[in-house]
């Protein structure tokens, strides 16, 4: 989820906005238990203007010179509903819903509901009557929403804005509940690394003992003053930054450290040194207010001019020992927004933003925050996602990350997060226009808005190569945007799977940067027909042969590949070769793909579709696989099979096509030294 957006009726949530990145892109949710209540029409006075602000509007018309998504596709007319939505699929087959645990929802849909306006007391709300009545369910049940997802062996973990759950998922189809954590505190973002398991923590209503209680609202602002931003009273029990607990005992996570930091924790990076053994770092990405120095010694909010100190405009390190990680504790603050040269903190902004629909481009704006950064740790770099810009980092030196390169783009409303290829010659960016809280893949939007842009990596500097959207169009009550995704380690190519909350899940090809394309998609129709309420996938990420998707509103989904036209079987069974024992996102590892059969079927099946090896040629050497696989892989057949490789090695010192030619060595190289 992005950082805070200004918007015109701030006066009747200035404390809200500057502390909750859903704030202002929530739309009211419903409980999603087996007996909760479905959701109320809207009133038609709710969506006066003024009275309703969250009411959806249809888009405008689209720019001059730019297109929008299909209306035709079938995505586009799927009838509404909690848990009996319309669903289309192509590519995907959805195995499981598993529903939110009860204590993780609010269980109304009543904005006068004392459990309402007790949620909101936690949540620093002083006087909910000046609110209009859906956005007191926005801001209600942004304290049980869904977020970012974690593995570790057979073990999923799902944060959560009131804390996180863990399951079982050692049979994918039959996703079971192994404990919930109650932690509220948002947006509770979490990773795992060995017995260690860290969560963000950003808002004010986060303590440092995981207490449901909050802290006492703020008073009413005095006359004329609705508008300031206010902050809350400092209190020696508030927590903001990263918890970390021990999860030796699966079922009974103990907190042993928390993190403060200034701004606490929106999101974090887990890194790990190949070079060092007996510690792990995190990187903290804070996009919140900055918490007043009487709360938290040293932290100023301050301009750069006035305050080199400010905790603006900087990233923190926290470094994390193994064996005592209850002495964890930021290290560094490094200013990746910095010109090396002039000293300047604030030196990047930027390129100019769309961030009002129908109001133009946006001057520029100095960008002092990273929403979410993704390490490569095996090639010494990271990709972050930060406000106004795009930027490399090395990260040799895990401690000390120094900026190598930065971009920007016009048609980039808020860079929010960033997927390398597998060799690290590309990086996908993604954009959150209108931070998840709008309808942003109607036919009107622009498919250069609230997209992915693939840019190419040569040399540690970015070259934008092309835009990716979501093709099919969503409708107005429908919250629609780019969001978190990950690889999927087919051979030979680069697919990444990705969320855009209610416009489901889509999979795309990026393995021709300036071409990308979908290959596989699951959605289901809106929540609501009348009211834009928060809901679809935050998440969706590719863990040891399935897709698991952490649904806001309604619980996990689980997902796997199915064969099409552009993804063959030994594809997909190709990438099941890849296991991994933990898995953090933004923690990307190397993938490497075993010296199995399948996978050199998976590049034939590739240079059949590309039409970079001849006919004939892929015939015989399926022949020659298949009675290798029928013999057991004997002498005799393996011989074979190596006689193959010369032509193969061949045939990739002439092909024009880079893309054809690794695959043609790299299944020469199988073939040579085939394994079961």
């Amino acid at each position: 989820m992005n950082r805070v957006l200004k918007m015109t009726f701030r006066s009747l949530v200035a404390f809200i906005l500057l502390w909750s990145c859903f704030a202002v892109k929530t739309q009211a949710q419903t409980p999603s238990s087996q007996g909760a209540k479905k959701p109320a029409e809207t009133n038609a006075d709710q969506k006066k203007a003024g009275e309703d602000p969250f009411a959806p509007a249809p888009a405008p018309p689209l720019p001059a010179g730019m297109t929008g998504s299909d209306a035709n596709d079938p995505r586009a007319k799927l009838t509404p509903g909690w848990y009996d939505a319309g669903e289309v699929s192509k590519g995907l087959k959805h195995l499981q819903l598993f529903k939110k645990p009860d204590a993780f929802q609010l269980d109304s849909v009543d904005p006068n509901d004392s459990k309402v306006q007790k949620t909101l007391g936690l949540l620093g709300i002083a006087d909910p009557s000046k609110m209009p009545k859906s956005m007191r369910l926005v801001m209600a049940q942004l304290a049980f929403a869904n977020s970012d997802l974690a593995f570790q062996g057979n073990h999923l973990f799902q944060g959560n804005f009131y804390g996180v759950n863990i399951f079982d998922i050692s049979n994918p189809a039959k996703v079971n509940l192994v404990t919930s954590m109650i932690c509220p505190g948002g947006q509770g973002d979490v990773s795992v690394y060995k017995n260690l398991m860290f969560m963000s923590v950003e808002q004010p209503n986060g303590r440092l003992d995981c207490g449901t209680q909050g802290f006492p609202p703020p008073p009413p602002p005095p006359p004329g003053e609705e508008k300031k931003f206010h902050p809350p009273a400092p209190q020696k029990d508030r927590f903001r930054g990263v918890r970390i607990f021990d999860i030796s005992d699966i079922k009974s996570p103990r907190q042993v450290a928390a993190v403060q930091t200034c701004r606490g924790s929106h999101t974090h990076t887990l890194v790990v040194d190949p070079n060092d053994k007996n510690n792990v770092y995190i990187y903290v990405s804070g996009t919140s207010f900055v918490r007043q120095g009487e709360e938290l010694p040293g932290c100023s909010g301050e301009a750069p001019d006035k305050d080199p100190n400010t905790a603006l405009f900087r990233i923190d390190v926290i470094k994390v020992s193994l064996a005592a990680p209850q002495d964890s504790k930021v290290v560094n603050s490094p200013r990746v927004f910095m010109d090396p040269g002039t000293g300047k903190l604030n030196s990047l902004s930027s390129g100019g933003t769309h961030g009002k629909a129908g109001e133009g481009l946006e001057k520029p704006a100095d960008s002092d925050q990273c929403h979410d950064i993704t390490v490569y740790s095996a090639l010494g770099l990271a990709a972050g996602a930060c406000s106004g810009n795009g930027i490399v980092l090395d990260i040799k030196d895990p401690v000390h990350p120094k900026r190598l390169d930065a971009v920007n783009d016009p048609n980039y409303s808020y860079w929010h997060s960033a997927s390398f290829s597998n060799d690290g010659k590309k990086v996908v960016f993604t954009d959150e226009w209108g931070g998840g809280l709008g309808a942003r893949c109607r036919a009107n939007d622009p498919n250069k808005w609230g997209a992915d842009a693939v840019f190419s990596l040569q040399k540690n500097k970015l070259t934008f190569a092309s835009y990716y959207k979501l093709p099919a169009a969503q409708g107005d009550t429908e919250n629609c945007v780019a969001h978190n995704g990950s690889l999927i380690p087919v051979p030979g190519r680069d697919i990444e799977v990705q969320a855009w909350y209610q416009g489901g899940v889509s999979v795309m090809d990026f393995t021709d940067a300036a071409h990308p394309v979908e290959i596989a998609y699951f959605d289901r129709g809106p929540l609501d027909p009348h009211t834009l309420i928060l809901g679809g996938d935050w998440s969706a990420y590719w863990y040891n042969g399935h897709i698991y998707a952490s649904e806001i509103a309604r619980g996990l989904d689980v997902f796997e590949l199915t064969p099409t036209e552009s993804l063959s079987q030994n594809e997909i069974d190709a990438a099941k070769t890849v296991r991994v024992a933990e898995l953090n996102v933004q923690n990307q590892q190397k993938i490497e793909w075993p010296s199995q059969l399948v996978v050199a079927k998976a590049y034939l099946d590739q240079l059949e579709r590309s039409q970079g090896l001849p006919a004939d040629q892929i015939a015989s050497v399926r022949k020659a696989i298949q009675t290798a696989e029928s013999s057991g892989l004997n002498p005799k057949e393996t011989a074979k099979l190596k006689s193959f490789a010369p032509s193969l090695k061949e045939s990739a010192a002439k092909t024009k096509s880079e893309t054809d030619s690794k695959r043609l060595q790299a299944l020469a190289e199988i073939l040579q030294r085939p394994s079961k």
